[in-house]
């Protein structure tokens, strides 16, 4: 397991600079994303927290991704669907198979669904829709940002308010 997370680290990192210009999520946002799902796992947060945080990072490779294919004019029916559905794939199944998502005793009360899972969820649906408004607010300020790192906060600010919810809702 410990090579598999070194080599997407390496992976990833390598992405990172070696990448010319993102149009997607800022890159400042997606590393904050990661690095809140580290810094959450090394603190014990709970995994309904934890899962917010692996949520938006998914969320944010895939609009990476996505403009990436668009960028090297990669195009073909069905790609976002595509897209969406190997990402989440990539991070789910090992879980699953590790044993991390599906502990039994690792579920939410009221729906006894996982709570890494529903915090994936929760946290996917919370990131896309604070990028969504920031593309919209920019839209209606004539393309420009109403604040500086604007791109950052806003898809950033749903996952920390969740977060803190989360935390008095499971202390």
């Amino acid at each position: 397991m410990r090579k598999i997370l070194t080599f997407l680290f390496l992976f990833l990192t390598f992405g990172f600079i070696f990448a010319n210009k993102v149009l997607a999520v800022c890159p400042l946002c997606t590393i904050a994303v990661g690095a809140g799902v580290g810094l959450s796992r090394w603190l014990g947060i709970d995994d309904s927290i934890t899962g917010l945080w692996i949520g938006g990072l998914i969320v944010s490779l895939i609009f990476w991704t996505d403009n990436w294919l668009e960028k090297k004019n990669i195009r073909f029916k069905g790609k976002a669907l595509v897209v969406i559905i190997i990402y989440y794939a990539l991070v789910i199944i090992p879980l699953y198979t590790t044993g991390i998502i599906g502990y039994p005793f690792n579920t939410l009360c009221f729906c006894h669904l996982d709570k890494l899972l529903f915090g994936i969820i929760m946290g996917s649906i919370a990131f896309w829709c604070g990028s969504t408004w920031y593309f919209y607010m920019k839209e209606k300020n004539n393309g420009h940002a109403y604040f500086p790192f604007q791109k950052v906060v806003m898809p950033i600010l749903p996952l920390v308010i969740l977060s803190i919810i989360y935390y008095f809702l499971t202390k």
